[in-house]
């Protein structure tokens, strides 16, 4: 089935998805980003002390990940989302509007948890779990939210910058996706929850990942994209410096990279469906392991400009293979747990290693040198992942 007929046969559940992933937006560091300024000068906090602070929620966000995520694997999706909705909803508010910086902090947090945690986990998840054969496509499809969120958000926030302020945005946006929620969430196709809620006391049935060999081993092939592509994200000064390349050259890649990520999100998808996700599991990476290769050996403008299109096209296609890949170990009907898990685990890396980076420049490290690190740990990370991708539980070979 084409990505044409997939859309006419399945477009309600997939919008739903897609509007979940667009959403997700509104916790996305890109967009918050957009008002740190603002916020923290509403907060009455210095720049190094909101960047403490983003540590501290996103980390909160990412525990509240593991008790909450895995919810959806019982829990009717429509009422998930609710929920969800109402709590993103207060902690917007409570960022905006509340009148003491705790409570902003904590309306930030929600932001985060609600937004990139489980608004991208809700997602994620209805498209993961409701295609079988189609899953790599509708995966690739949903994906595209997220990329509309990074490609039209930024631009527009700056242009209505000139007559509104940003608490007014903010109040914007949530009234135009109140649009959509509306409606979707009074006549959308939504489907029935896999199972059943555990019984008060009872013991929750279901896999265990942190307790699970294979999850580990996989966990170093699944991080190193996310993980390294933060670090140059966050140090892109110190990079371009050490590569002999500049800001200006660098700002025009991040446009390269979100137009790589189209190709790889709907051929990844795609490749899935027709290879199945242990091979891409083995291939996908290769676009970011060249890209490092250039950036040591050439760098200059080169070497920025390979980095990001080659980490955009392995960045389109992660979430397709990496979802494929845990419904293939772990089943459809816990999902919700194993992905929670892995979005948990993420978020805890995500958050520690700008720190580990930072320490290692100021060491005096050259970025060579942390590029070269990069390379050697997703050398590492696959070699690790080789055992399970081969297993018979995986269906390799």
């Amino acid at each position: 089935m084409s990505y044409r007929a997939l859309l006419r046969d399945h477009r309600g559940l997939l919008g739903i998805a897609f509007l979940a992933m667009f959403t997700s937006s509104l916790g996305q560091s890109f967009f918050i980003g957009l008002f740190q300024a603002p916020i923290s000068e509403r907060l009455e906090l210095t720049a190094g002390q909101f960047g403490t602070a983003y540590a501290v929620v996103t980390l909160a966000a990412g525990f509240a990940m593991l008790r909450f995520g895995p919810l959806i694997d019982w829990v009717a999706p429509r009422r998930f989302a609710l929920v969800v909705l109402v709590a993103l909803l207060t902690g917007i508010l409570l960022l905006t509007a509340a009148p003491w910086w705790w409570l902003g902090l904590l309306g930030l947090g929600l932001v985060r948890f609600c937004g990139q945690g489980m608004m991208t986990h809700l997602g994620n998840t209805l498209a993961g779990r409701e295609f079988v054969s189609l899953r790599g496509r509708a995966l690739g499809l949903v994906g595209m939210g997220i990329m509309l969120g990074e490609t039209a958000l930024p631009p527009l926030m700056a242009a209505l910058l000139m007559w509104l302020g940003w608490r007014e945005l903010w109040w914007l946006l949530v009234a135009f996706l109140a649009l959509f929620w509306g409606p979707v969430l009074l006549r959308g196709p939504w489907p029935r929850a896999p199972g059943r809620r555990p019984a008060r006391g009872q013991r929750r049935e279901g896999p265990r990942p942190f307790r699970e060999a294979r999850f580990w081993q996989l966990l170093g092939l699944l991080m190193i994209l996310p993980v390294t592509m933060t670090g140059l994200f966050i140090y892109q000064a110190r990079m371009t410096d050490d590569l002999g390349s500049s800001l200006t050259v660098y700002s025009l890649a991040l446009t390269g990279m979100g137009l790589a990520k189209l190709p790889g999100a709907l051929l990844g998808g795609r490749w899935v469906d027709r290879l199945g996700p242990v091979r891409l599991a083995r291939l996908y990476l290769m676009p970011y392991a060249l890209a490092l290769v250039v950036a040591i050996l050439i760098g200059g403008h080169t070497g920025v400009w390979a980095l990001m299109v080659g980490g955009g096209l392995a960045m389109g296609a992660q979430e397709s293979i990496a979802t494929s890949l845990l419904v293939r170990l772990w089943g459809a009907e816990h999902l919700g747990t194993v992905r929670a898990t892995l979005s948990a685990t993420m978020v805890f890396a995500t958050g520690i290693a700008p720190a580990l980076l930072g320490i290692a420049l100021d060491l005096g490290a050259a970025f060579s040198h942390i590029l070269i690190g990069m390379l050697a740990l997703l050398v590492i990370g696959w070699a690790l992942a080789q055992g399970v991708l081969a297993s018979p539980e995986a269906g390799g070979t």
